[in-house]
């Protein structure tokens, strides 16, 4: 199975499966000395991990990082960083009525015409449970670009379904964040988040929304002019996470309702010998390359697409039967992915920092 491996300069490759023995990554070009903890990583896990309050799966995992090379008194060699996560609580058997059947808007399907087999339990590599290992590696990917640039990366829950949060994205930290299970920091939109979720699940329905992901303090320069635009490949990046439906950066498709002279961002004096712009309807991207204004995204994730009520579907003998999902599944995915889609910002400007800086001389 190709696919498994993203990156060009600072490479991660994930495995594993839902139900399998673990999940986890293996990281390549990480600069070496690099201070590195196992802390560093489980703080990021513990933010993804299931469980963690009424809102999401009820599977109890504890996500307990093992690393198992590339580290030495706590710095990294240079050499490939192993990390592993070991699965606790797979209870494969809440998923026996799948193995003949295709749940709706599922992966089940596609990927046995693909490969002619699938691994039913749990939805095996489908599963967001991988993105365990892309959340390991971008916690590695966050101390470099910090120790590099000093870029901090936030990321929220800005809406679930017609539930809009009202923040100032300059100015919204972690602290704010995590104060609230549904990581909105607007806390009267959190409020009518929690209710409308928890409603879902007592209905055997899902919710989906968009998560808003700032990055501060950005480098100049990150990104290609053409086929490796920074905007192209963070949207391959945050596209490939699971339930990830579209990508916005800057104005976005609201940018389409505005003419050209007041969707332009005017350039001003700036600190440091170089322009500033006034308005960021760019997003911090002009021509594929960064421009050192804050770098803002959206990401729209679909309704969990597993769901306790009954669906219409077709078992492999293409019979029309009816499913009822067993299992503990997430009512709404976006609690949980807000540490996913910083760890794929993280995993991008990394690879583009040190890209950039193998583009220079001297």
């Amino acid at each position: 199975m190709a696919g498994n491996t993203f990156g060009e300069q600072f490479r991660i490759t994930t495995f594993g499966e839902s139900h399998g023995g673990g999940v986890g990554v293996v990281i390549d070009g990480c600069p070496p000395r690099l201070e590195l903890d196992a802390s560093d990583i489980q703080v990021e896990l513990d933010r993804r991990r299931p469980g963690q309050s009424r809102l999401v799966t009820q599977r109890k995992e504890d996500d307990q990082v093992e690393i198992f090379s590339g580290l030495f008194e706590g710095r990294t060699l240079g050499s490939s960083i192993g990390m592993l996560v070991r699965n606790q609580d797979a209870r494969s058997g809440a998923y026996e009525e799948m193995k003949d059947t295709y749940r709706p808007s599922h992966a089940d399907w596609t990927t046995e015409a693909k490969y002619g087999i699938r691994n039913w339990q749990g939805g095996g590599r489908a599963s967001a449970r991988e993105t365990i290992g892309r959340v390991a590696g971008g916690a590695v990917a966050r101390k470099v670009i910090q120790l590099m640039a000093g870029i901090e990366v936030v990321g929220w829950v800005s809406s679930v379904q017609n539930i809009e949060a009202h923040v100032d994205s300059g100015a919204v930290c972690r602290d704010d964040v995590e104060a609230d299970p549904t990581r909105c920091p607007d806390p009267q939109a959190a409020a009518s988040m929690t209710a409308a979720i928890e409603a879902a699940r007592k209905d055997g329905n899902s919710l989906g929304g968009v998560v808003t992901c700032v990055a501060r303090n950005m480098a100049v320069g990150l990104g290609e002019p053409v086929f490796d635009k920074l905007d192209a490949e963070l949207a391959k990046a945050l596209m490939s996470l699971p339930a990830a439906k579209g990508f916005e950066i800057g104005s976005g498709f609201a940018g389409t309702l505005l003419t050209g002279r007041d969707h332009n961002d005017p350039f001003i004096p700036g600190s440091e010998g170089r322009p500033a712009t006034s308005t960021n309807n760019s997003g911090g991207v002009q021509g594929g390359i960064s421009n050192g204004e804050d770098l803002v995204l959206r990401v729209a994730f679909k309704p969990t697409a597993t769901i306790a009520s009954p669906q219409q579907t077709v078992n492999q003998e293409n019979e029309a039967v009816t499913l009822a999902a067993k299992g503990r599944h997430d009512p709404c995915v976006l609690p949980r992915a807000v540490p996913m889609v910083e760890a794929m910002v993280c995993l991008v400007l990394a690879d583009q920092m040190l890209r950039q800086q193998a583009n220079k001389i001297a």
